[in-house]
Order: C-alpha cells, then structure tokens, then sequence
C-alpha cells in the first residue's frame, strides 16, 4: 500500500525546446540512457517504499485476461488507465489510484495506449508525454477524434508552450513532475466526479442550457435567446449536439467527421467547414466574435457557450 506522500521526479530524457513542439519531431537522443538511470534512482529516493506495492499491482494486468473477463471482473469500478514507459513510475501510481478503490490499466508506449483504450474503454487517462512509438501529443490527439474522455497529461517539462499544446488538443489537466502520486489520486477523483456530476445533470431530462442557447436531444430542438426557435438539418443539430456535450473541448476536423457522419465517411475533412457556418448562420452566431462556436486555427473548432 501507498505510504506518505512522495514526489515521482523527471525529467527522463534529453530533448530540445522544439522537440516537443512541433508534430513528428523526436526527443533529442543524447545522454538518454545517463538521464534514464539518474530518473529512476531519484525516483527510488523519493519513493522508498514502492518495492512495497501489492505484487497484486502487478500481476494482475488486463493483459492477463480476456476482455470478457476484465470487464466481469470490474464491473462497477472506475477503470483509469495509466500510460508511461517507466515500469516503477506505474506501479507506484497504480498503487495509489488502486487503493482509491479505481481499476488500473496499464500501458507502455503509444500505440499500446491506443489499443487500450479502444478494447479496454477506460474512464480516464494519465498519459506521459515522452513516450516511444506515438508521443503523447500524438496519442491523445487520437485519442480526441474518437472520445471525450479525460485525459491528464504528465510532462516533465513546466514551459508554456507544452501547456498550450496539451489543452489545443484537449486534455483535461496538466500535472509536471516532479508531482506527488497522492495529488495525481487527487486530481484524478475530481475530474471523474465532475464527469459524472454532468452526466447526472445531463440525463435528468437530456436538455443542454446554455446562456442564450438550449438544445434538446431528445425532440432535435433548439432554442436562441429563449424566444427564437431555429430549425436545422439533423446532420447540423447532430454536430451542435456534439460539440455542446463538451464545451470548452478542441474538436478537429477529423474527430467530428467520426462522432457525427460515422468511420465510414470518405470525402473531403473540409466539408466540417461548410456545416459549422450553415450552423452559426442558424444560430446567428458571428465568426469573428461568436457566442457558441469558437474556431481553434489550423485545429478545429470548440463550443464556447456558458452554462446557465
């Protein structure tokens, strides 16, 4: 079991500024294995009693089982998935979330999270940035193209420029290392019972409301500054509905060609375009100074209406 609080330290490779930056670039390679070993000896300093994790946080890894069995045997257990290639670093997180009562899923590299999260569903992630395979930049912009779940990134860099990226592609909080895994519980708790206080909200009768704007799915109707009904397509009232049920998310092109006109759509990602201004012309919402739907440049667009 997790003792006292402990910092989990960083960083664990080289790299330069713009390594992390710009989309397929790779981390500066130099010195990675000497940085590798001062990581994880300041990581056993700080975390004395990780060798004391319940062998249980190891072996008993969804790889283990069936997908069938995984999910019998979880039922009713939030399940986080927990992705950095440092094997120590995730089994001490996994000890802490674990005896928070959460399920954990492990993973080691991109690709490997990807599938993850795919065959595994989780509530949310913890996902490192550095990772062999797909950063985590890369993952989590997978990731957003297909689902709205939490995701909190683990960096070991604290420059702004990482923080812009991670939030333009949509993660949900931030935490740089050195970090203690007791706060990453924390963190972790809080996101997930904010989902689930929107989720309660949500189904109590299905409406969205937002100042000046209601949309409700279950009849396809929407409401402008209380008095104004607007009729829409149902492929335009979908994409509002998407984008409504995250405000404040990024949603590339791509993401919402797959949530609203489905995988097996085939055709120009532009056409998001012409439907996002056949909405705002609907909604009267003004591109340069819009009230509902915000454009993110060169990512997408994002739902920037206010609660009520």
């Amino acid at each position: 079991m997790p003792g006292d609080e402990e910092a989990i330290d960083g960083p664990k490779h080289s790299c330069r500024r713009t390594s992390w930056a710009t989309p397929g670039c790779r981390p500066d390679q130099s010195g990675a294995g000497h940085d590798r070993r001062r990581t994880l000896a300041a990581f056993e300093a700080f975390c004395p009693h990780a060798a004391a994790v319940p062998a249980a946080a190891v072996t008993t890894s969804p790889s283990h089982f069936s997908p069938r069995h995984w999910k019998a045997s979880t039922m009713g257990t939030q399940r986080v998935l927990v992705v950095d290639d440092e094997p120590k670093i995730r089994m001490t997180v996994r000890g802490y979330l674990e005896a928070d009562g959460f399920h954990v899923i492990e993973a080691a590299d991109g690709p490997s999270a990807l599938r993850a999260v795919t065959r595994d569903r989780p509530d949310l992630v913890v996902l490192d940035v550095m990772l062999p395979g797909l950063d985590g930049f890369q993952v989590l912009r997978r990731i957003r193209e297909a689902s709205q779940i939490p995701v909190i990134m683990l960096t070991a860099r604290d420059e702004e420029v990482d923080r812009l990226i991670g939030f333009t592609t949509g993660s949900d909080d931030y935490v740089t290392k050195p970090f203690s895994p007791r706060e990453l519980a924390l963190r972790v708790r809080a996101i997930l019972r904010r989902t689930d206080s929107r989720s309660a909200a949500d189904h109590e009768d299905g409406v969205l409301r937002f100042e000046g704007l209601t949309v409700d799915p279950e009849t396809r109707t929407v409401l402008v500054d209380a008095d104004r009904t607007v009729e829409l397509s149902a492929l335009d009232f979908d994409l509002l509905s998407a984008m409504a049920r995250a405000p404040g998310r990024v949603f590339t092109r791509r993401g919402l060609l797959a949530q609203v006109w489905g995988d097996d759509f085939f055709g120009d990602e532009r056409v998001v375009d012409v439907h996002i201004r056949t909405l705002r012309r609907a909604l009267g919402d003004d591109a340069g100074a819009p009230r509902f739907v915000g454009t993110v440049r060169t990512i997408g667009y994002r739902f920037i209406g206010r609660p009520a």
